[in-house]
C-alpha cells in the first residue's frame, strides 16, 4: 500500500483544489499531494508535492494533520493508498498551473463535490468542520463508486 498525502490549502472562506490533468484521478478536483518517496517523511513529501503541483511554498511545520484515509481498490490493488490529510493556512506565492494540476479557489460554502472523488462529500465536510478523522474507503471501477464507510472522529484539529 502506497503512503500518500493530500494538502488542503485554505483561508477563512476558500479552499484551493486543483484539477488533475493526467494519470491517476485525471479530471477530478483534489488537494495537491501524492506519493511519499523513499527516505522522505510524509510532511516533507506533502511540501514537495504542493510546490511541484501548484507552485506555492509551504513549511512542513505549518501542516496540521487532520486525518488518515485508507483507500482500497479491489479491482486495481496497485492504487491502494494510506493517505494523510493535512490542513494548512500559510503559504508563499500564488497558485499556478503545472503539467500535473490546474488550481482553482472555491468558496467553502460552494465546493464542487460533483467534480471530486465520490467519497469526498462524506469525509471532507468533517475535516472542514475541524474534526480529525480516520476512515477506510473501498472504491469500485475507476473510483466512481464506493461502499458506505464509517468515519471515526479522533479529536479536533481546530
Amino acid at each position: 500500500m502506497k503512503k500518500t498525502s493530500v494538502v488542503l490549502i485554505m483561508d477563512e472562506t476558500r479552499l484551493l483544489l486543483a484539477e488533475k490533468k493526467r494519470g491517476f484521478g485525471a479530471g477530478k478536483l483534489n488537494g495537491p499531494g501524492g506519493k511519499v518517496q523513499e527516505g522522505e517523511t510524509v510532511p516533507a513529501s506533502a511540501a514537495r508535492e504542493v510546490s511541484e503541483e501548484v507552485g506555492v511554498e509551504i513549511e512542513e511545520s505549518d501542516l496540521v494533520l487532520a486525518g488518515e484515509l485508507k483507500f482500497f481498490f479491489p479491482e486495481n490493488p496497485d492504487w491502494n493508498q494510506d493517505c494523510d490529510i493535512f490542513i494548512i493556512n500559510k503559504w508563499r506565492g500564488n497558485p499556478e498551473e503545472s503539467e500535473e494540476m490546474k488550481p482553482f479557489w472555491f468558496s467553502l460554502d460552494a465546493l464542487p463535490y460533483e467534480k471530486m472523488w465520490v467519497s469526498d462529500r462524506k469525509w471532507l465536510p468533517e475535516i472542514l468542520a475541524g474534526n480529525i478523522i480516520s476512515a477506510e474507503i473501498t472504491f469500485f471501477g475507476n473510483g466512481e463508486r464506493c461502499e458506505d464507510f464509517e468515519i471515526k472522529k479522533l479529536g479536533r484539529w481546530k
